[in-house]
């Protein structure tokens, strides 16, 4: 028996770490969180200083009573979970069941699992600290108390099932996508022309080729573009002035948790969830450092490793000794960037794996590398018969730089970054002459909708969350149905190009695709209607600036210098006044708008959100009159929709013709459209739009429906309205809504069943249904 129990959070980690430590050591994990908020009561005594009331999770009783039994045996205790404010926060809860003494009981922590790390962090234990354990504690308990707290004024106020939920971050987030959603819609495109000429010139061989000049880009329109072009029909087009400017580019800093996600998002297309379930696999087989952190840093031993690998792959010049700095010190949550343990190795792990630890090793890589030095050369060129110029710009790449292994993605909020090629050689004087002059119709455009990646920038940039809170905060706001991510597709658009070319102005069109979006973050009505809902009843909390200053609390108390009990009561007791208040004063919502009124019944047409989604409804409920309702098609939006698209979807339910003697109607119900035909009901295909399809398309769905159903039932007993089917996984019992296994002694020869045999096999099922055991999770 091994002298030594040292604890972490997970299996692969534990298995890592033991191979390091050896036989005096038996490394187990705790798998994750052991205890959390009982859900009674909040979980909280708030008339006794907001104390915690834990509870060991259902799924982690095995654990601890196995952790308990080899704590008795062992000699030395150690803790080694993560480092940040939750793994600080898992120790102090193991000291908790365990019955460890925090102040005694070895704590050890590494960035890194390694050989040297590992050692050395056994070698200088501390003990639990108290300031991280509090702070993690705030942020659970504050969380808790919004959370329970507005969620219930949700279920009362608003008209769907209780199914909604508030949280602090989470409803900050989803109003970030409200807003620019609305942005968008309310965004009024305006066109303007932009001039470009192309020239041609000799290169260093003699060879003519093309370059491009850019004139005026805000021409205002089609009208003063012409006038332009016309102008410079008979002109005469000369080198006046030429500028040749070195520059340079720098790396980027070391990956944060934050610009991973964003780079593996822009770079690989993973979002923010799927980056964090790799990293984590590649910190825990110890392959890079902790993945949560917000520190730009690097050790000194890893400089010494870039240091080593950048002259022995690229070369001397190749290499610059950088220190980054973050902005903001007090929000690390670990001490260094994520970087490869070792960078000698540069491939690791499956296709997935080796893409995001080939993005972290080039990232790392570069940030220790020399500026890529370029030579930027503009021209300008003068117009006989305008007197605004040409500019022709061209650069040259002199020294690569960091550049040879790596160059940083961009957001389409930071624009689009021109590719500008060479220029030939060009004088001053010199005569051009003009291939083609253009004047190409663009339009302005709203700010994008944000990605998963770029939502993560945008909340960093507020203050808002931390680096373990990013990922699971994104897909909670999907979870509860109020954030969507999707692509959509574009539209054709068209757009005028003027062209001078042998002293000649024509007009064309030409068409584009705009407004496609890939893995973009939309919101949904019932995203919109709770966002407005709690942004009129509870402002503070929807507040981007106080967000972010509970945050700052969160780590004033991390460090000690504010009690966190204390903070938690100065949130507490004004927000609790407001919610009291809101449940007695506040109307529903349903994020009710007028349309219109029906040409036919002369009743109003609103769009609502209902019990179950956005719908449209005309009249209402008054005596024996009854409103009528229509679900909102997927792409629709109680927010957009018009009086017409409204009406249109009341066609529903429309007949379609007769097949086999009976009329089939279509229309849509709680599952989505379907065909009715002959008392029977079949689930149209997802690319039949219920509005268009025709009879040519549903009847060979009918047919085939009935044909797969006839093939897999085995027998049918009409009068009890029971079937014995035949399933992907073999033959069972189906009676109304419940399917039943077939015992093992009767599954080979199921048609041979009597309906006693099958009716004593629904009885033992129903009186002995089967236990289900709490599946195990990792929080």
């Amino acid at each position: 028996m091994a002298k030594n129990l040292l604890i972490v959070e997970s299996p692969a980690k534990a298995k890592t770490i033991e191979k390091i430590l050896g036989e005096d050591f038996q490394v187990k994990s705790c798998y994750g969180h052991i205890r959390d908020l009982e859900k009674e009561d909040m979980g909280i005594d708030i008339k006794h200083g907001f104390k915690p009331k834990y509870k060991i999770s259902d799924d982690k009783e095995k654990v601890v009573k196995e952790l308990r039994a080899l704590a008795k045996k062992a000699d030395d205790i150690w803790l080694a979970t993560d480092e940040d404010r939750e793994g600080e926060a898992i120790s102090w809860h193991l000291c908790e069941v365990l019955g460890l003494n925090p102040e005694k009981t070895k704590r050890i922590v590494f960035h890194e699992i390694t050989k040297p790390a590992i050692q050395q962090a056994v070698r200088n234990p501390r003990t639990v600290n108290m300031d991280l354990v509090n702070a993690q504690q705030a942020r659970r308990v504050l969380d808790r108390i919004v959370g329970f707290e507005l969620s219930p004024v949700l279920w009362r106020k608003m008209s769907m099932r209780n199914n909604l939920s508030a949280g602090r971050v989470q409803s900050v987030a989803v109003r970030l996508i409200a807003e620019r959603e609305r942005e968008i819609t309310k965004f009024v495109t305006q066109s303007s022309f932009k001039v470009e000429a192309y020239f041609q010139a000799p290169d260093i061989n003699k060879k003519l080729v093309t370059f491009k000049a850019e004139g005026p880009d805000k021409v205002k329109d089609s009208k003063t573009a012409r006038e332009y072009l016309e102008k410079c029909i008979d002109a005469s087009y000369t080198i006046k002035d030429i500028q040749v400017k070195p520059a340079k580019k720098s790396p980027a800093a070391p990956f944060t948790t934050s610009t991973l996600q964003q780079e593996a998002s822009r770079k690989l297309g993973y979002s923010v969830s799927k980056t964090m379930v790799i990293a984590q696999k590649l910190y825990e087989n110890g392959h890079i450092t902790y993945m949560r952190t917000d520190s730009v840093s690097l050790s000194d031993t890893a400089i010494d490793m870039i240091s080593k690998t950048v002259h022995d792959q690229y070369g001397d010049n190749y290499y610059q000794h950088r220190v980054y700095k973050n902005k903001n010190e007090s929000a690390q949550e670990a001490h260094e960037a994520i970087r490869p343990t070792d960078m000698s190795i540069s491939s690791v792990g499956d296709m997935d794996t080796k893409r995001l630890y080939d993005l972290i090793w080039k990232r790392t890589m570069a940030s220790q590398m020399a500026d890529a030095q370029i030579e930027r050369t503009i021209a300008k060129i003068e117009v006989s018969l305008h007197p605004d110029s040409l500019t022709a710009t061209g650069e040259v790449l002199r020294f690569d730089g960091f550049l040879k292994v790596y160059a940083e993605g961009r957001d389409e909020e930071d624009g689009e970054e021109e590719n500008e090629g060479m220029l030939p050689p060009l004088t001053i004087g010199q005569k051009l002459d003009l291939q083609e002059m253009l004047a190409t119709e663009r339009f302005t455009r709203p700010l994008p909708r944000y990605t998963e990646a770029s939502l993560v920038k945008k909340l960093e940039e507020l203050g808002i969350g931390r680096p373990s809170t990013y990922a699971p905060t994104i897909s909670t706001i999907q979870q509860r149905g109020y954030v969507e991510r999707k692509d959509r597709e574009g539209v054709r658009r068209e757009f005028a190009v003027l062209s001078l070319k042998d002293k000649n102005v024509t007009t064309r069109s030409e068409s584009e695709n705009v407004g496609a979006e890939r893995a973009k973050l939309f919101p949904t009505d019932l995203g919109l209607v709770v966002t407005d809902f709690l942004n009129l009843h509870f402002r503070s909390v929807m507040d981007y600036g106080f967000t972010a200053k509970i945050e700052e609390e969160f780590d004033e108390i991390a460090e000690g210098k504010q009690v966190w009990s204390k903070m938690i009561g100065s949130f507490y007791d004004p927000f609790h006044e407001q919610v009291e208040q809101t449940i007695e004063t506040a109307s529903r919502a349903a994020g009710e708008r007028e349309l219109g009124i029906d040409p036919v019944s002369g009743k109003p047409v609103i769009a609502r959100l209902g019990r179950f989604g956005p719908m449209a409804q005309i009249g209402v409920n008054e005596g024996e009159e009854k409103a009528r309702f229509a679900k909102l098609r997927p792409n629709q939006s109680i927010e957009t929709i018009t009086l017409e698209e409204a009406l249109e979807l009341f066609k529903l339910p429309r007949k379609i013709g007769i097949f086999e003697g009976e009329e089939i109607t279509i229309s849509i119900g709680r599952f989505g459209p379907y065909a009715q035909h002959a008392g029977k009901f079949y689930s149209l295909k997802k690319e039949m739009d219920p509005y268009t399809v025709e009879i040519d398309e549903v009847a060979p769905l009918i047919e085939e429906k009935r044909k797969a159903q006839a093939e897999s039932t085995i027998k049918t007993f009409e009068k009890e309205k029971i079937k014995i089917l035949r399933g992907p996984y073999g033959p069972y019992i189906k009676q109304g809504l419940r399917n039943y296994k077939i015992p093992k002694d009767k599954i080979e020869t199921p048609e041979v069943l009597t309906i006693e045999e099958v009716n004593t096999i629904i009885e033992e099922a129903k009186a002995n249904p089967p236990k289900r055991s709490p599946r195990g999770r990792k929080k």
